[in-house]
């Protein structure tokens, strides 16, 4: 979910007003705290080393929002006398909050750009195979099984078919299992103030966007203030950030409390809830059942909104896969999808519907939306009718 580059295609950032994966790469927090099983009773997985890597600009576990005198930063007490102003929230308890923050240099570390000059070969099966693999696939089997009633109820209220929910949800932290074991306060501090690529200010001022919410949450009792999430500060089963929290999660049980982490529930219902407001279309297939003209190459644009009709590929040499129909998707704009294997020079190439591109803003990767629509049928196929 991290600032998404869909030209890089890596799907180890997520979108930062979306979900955000945590299967790679993931560290401890520096604070370990025991995060509770989710409802399935799957135990959370701690993966990483036990000692973070220390960064070059603050020792880890330093303040992160504190003068060498103790006081908040003035920008800190900036950011947080605004935040109080404009949202009428309590100003003490926030500035307690952040005097209390740590900086994580582990998350510095995760989130920093690459060296200069080093190469990133993008290879979709590489990628795919990350996701789409025989555990996941069994896991998201079980994970449907376990929780049928739910994802059916999701995918009535939010058109949404319940194996995509079900993957996205295996695709971000394997059911549950990996939710990430970050304070989240702590990494959006640290990244909020200590951005460690001065030349990205905007992500900077993004993060604190995030920080605003995470504190809003708390301030509102509907986020705890020791939540622990991914290295980029999404939360839960689904890896919301704070401002996907505030904006499309879901109280699925009627409680009163939305919980990513500890409630199935709100989980699947949340996950629906995005997707539908993002442009999901209720029966839409993910991907047009269209052959491509042998060199599809001139019809991507490389962009996260369907700008092609039926009738422009059509034109261009594309046909009906035997046996398929057009009803439907026929009439919706769609987008050429380029898987591609950089170091040899060659690419997949698929027909994307508008559901595909709903995926896309979960994750702003052509590869994160196609290994969820694939892992989504490899669970379909196996699930006990």
């Amino acid at each position: 979910m991290f600032i998404c580059r869909r030209i890089l295609q890596l799907g180890t950032l997520s979108a930062l007003l979306a979900g955000c994966s945590t299967t790679a790469p993931t560290a401890p927090s520096i604070t370990p705290a025991a995060q509770t099983a989710p409802a399935s009773g799957t135990a959370p997985i701690r993966i990483g080393p036990s000692t973070p890597t220390l960064g070059s600009e603050l020792p880890d576990d330093a303040p992160a929002t504190l003068t060498a005198s103790g006081a908040l930063r003035p920008e800190v007490r900036s950011f947080v006398e605004e935040l109080a102003a404009e949202r009428q929230l309590p100003l003490a308890p926030m500035v307690s909050a952040l005097e209390g923050s740590r900086y994580n240099a582990t998350v510095a570390r995760l989130i920093a750009p690459s060296p200069p000059g080093k190469k990133i070969w993008r290879s979709w099966l590489t990628y795919r195979s990350r996701f789409v693999e025989p555990k996941r696939i069994g896991w998201g089997v079980d994970f449907y099984n376990e929780n049928r009633d739910l994802l059916n109820q999701a995918a009535q209220r939010f058109g949404v078919p319940a194996p995509i929910i079900a993957s996205i949800i295996g695709v971000e932290t394997l059911y549950g299992r990996n939710m990430g074991n970050f304070r989240v306060l702590d990494a959006l501090a640290t990244l909020a103030f200590d951005y460690p690529d001065p030349a990205k200010p905007e992500r900077a001022t993004m993060f604190r966007g995030q920080l605003a919410d995470f504190l809003t949450l708390v301030m509102k009792d509907k986020l705890e203030l020791e939540t622990l999430g991914s290295y980029a500060g999404a939360i839960g089963m689904p890896q919301f950030m704070p401002t996907s929290v505030m904006h499309y999660a879901v109280d699925g049980d009627d409680n009163g409390h939305i919980d990513l982490t500890n409630n199935t529930r709100d989980a699947i219902m949340s996950v629906g809830s995005f997707l539908a407001q993002h442009g999901w279309q209720r029966g839409l297939p993910v991907f047009a059942p269209v052959a491509l003209p042998a060199d599809p190459t001139a019809l991507v644009d490389g962009g996260l909104e369907p700008k092609q009709s039926w009738g422009t590929l059509s034109a261009a040499g594309a046909r009906l896969q035997p046996g398929a129909s057009s009803e439907g998707w026929g009439s919706q704009p769609v987008g050429v999808v380029d898987l591609v294997e950089e170091a040899r020079g060659t690419a997949q190439y698929r027909v994307g519907t508008p559901n595909f591109f709903a995926l896309t803003k979960y994750n702003r990767s052509y590869f994160y939306a196609t290994s969820v629509a694939d892992l989504a049928t490899e669970i379909e196929a196996r699930v006990a009718r």
